[in-house]
């Protein structure tokens, strides 16, 4: 559970983005995604390789 303090002279606007921020670094919205709905594990696995794949494509081109 994400809990941010609103000190004494902050905005809620700077308060609402550490929240975002927190749950961002804790990787919780990614998970809310991926638990969305069911995936198979062979899309997992596909998903994974072309992920992989589109890596070392831009790795390659940044390397020339």
């Amino acid at each position: 559970m994400v809990e941010v303090e609103k000190r004494k002279d902050e905005s809620i606007d700077k308060v609402l983005k550490k929240f975002k921020t927190r749950m961002r670094r804790e990787g919780i919205l990614d998970e809310i995604r991926k638990r969305e709905y069911y995936e198979k594990p062979s899309q997992v696995r596909r998903k994974s390789l072309e992920k992989a794949k589109r890596r070392e494509v831009r790795r390659k081109q940044d390397e020339e």
